[in-house]
């Protein structure tokens, strides 16, 4: 049995470097009336992840959320160039009662996300 996790999580992979991306920032939000209101925020660990954006208790509701993931302090931390300064995952989340893994494959001049488990 897996232990409890955030109800929405994410993995970095630098498909360009083929290792886990190391202390991006990332930020969640969820859509509101009046734009975008921040829910957690956290930075990819030594394995590329984040686990912990929310709380494990937290109960999502059935709406449109975002990740930010703050790609251009990355590269420019390791000295490479960085088409993408930010990339912004939007995603509609329709069961409060699934978890959401959004992983992200980044390189510097390309990304490509999907849901995984």
């Amino acid at each position: 049995m897996r232990p409890p996790r955030s109800p929405i999580t994410t993995h970095v992979l630098d498909t360009a470097e083929g290792r886990p991306a190391r202390g991006i920032a990332v930020k969640l939000e969820v859509a509101d009336r009046d734009g975008w209101t921040e829910l957690g925020a956290s930075q990819t660990d030594e394995a590329g992840r984040v686990p912990d954006l929310l709380t494990r208790d937290t109960r999502l509701e059935a709406r449109t959320y975002r990740l930010t993931f703050d790609t251009g302090t990355y590269f420019r931390a390791a000295g490479r160039p960085a088409f993408y300064p930010r990339v912004e995952v939007v995603f509609h989340v329709s069961s409060r009662d699934e978890h959401y893994h959004l992983p992200l494959l980044l390189s510097p001049f390309g990304y490509s996300t999907y849901r995984g488990s």
